[in-house]
């Protein structure tokens, strides 16, 4: 009879247990809420870093074909006079735009040159677009497109006094407005002919 009056705490504990068990489950989900959230916000600022820097490495540009060389005279060459290449864009690559686009000549005897697009190659700030294909009007390298490009080598030696005869070594380093540089390294044969495949 007195067992009925005794202070009976079992229910109470079992509610204190299962409201401690509560609040951890609570915390515990916020806790992993949080910490999902941060990793969810790493991978993806990862994945921008590295797509930007794939982008940024890898060069917009490359050539299609052989850099194709013409003498200065037909009859007795002795130097080369011009050089034309065929761009393309890299496989997956944006488009580029021409104009915006730096050519760097350099040379043993001939200091680095920075070209740009323009229409007077006698002015030694330019390079000119000869050929386009499968192109529309503007000067943007698209998908499918390919531009023939014309340096005038003469005009650049004559501003250094000197010029780019048999055996000498040159360099183009085309500097598209993003991406990698897309360099060129070639050496002109030991005799020059009125046109020329520098392979």
């Amino acid at each position: 009879m007195w067992n009925k009056f005794v202070k009976d705490e079992k229910g109470f504990t079992g509610l204190e247990a299962a409201i401690v068990l509560v609040a951890f489950v609570v915390v515990a989900a916020v806790f992993s809420y949080v910490m999902l959230g941060a990793g969810f916000y790493t991978t993806q600022k990862s994945q921008e870093v590295v797509h930007t820097g794939v982008q940024q490495a890898s060069s917009s540009v490359e050539l299609s074909g052989d850099l194709i060389a013409k003498a200065d005279d037909p009859d007795t060459p002795t130097k080369i006079d011009t050089l034309t290449l065929c761009l393309q864009l890299t496989s997956g690559g944006s488009s580029v735009d021409m104009a915006k686009t730096l050519i760097v000549v350099s040379a043993p005897d001939i200091p680095p040159t920075e070209l740009i697009l323009g229409d007077a190659p006698a002015t030694l700030s330019t390079f000119a677009i000869t050929g386009q294909y499968n192109a529309n009007t503007d000067d943007l390298i698209d998908k499918a497109e390919k531009f023939d490009i014309t340096v005038d080598l003469d005009a650049v030696a004559a501003a250094a006094t000197a010029s780019i005869g048999p055996n000498d070594e040159f360099q183009l380093e085309i500097k598209p407005p993003q991406g990698a540089s897309y360099t060129i390294h070639r050496q002109a044969p030991p005799s020059i002919s009125a046109i020329m495949t520098l392979v």
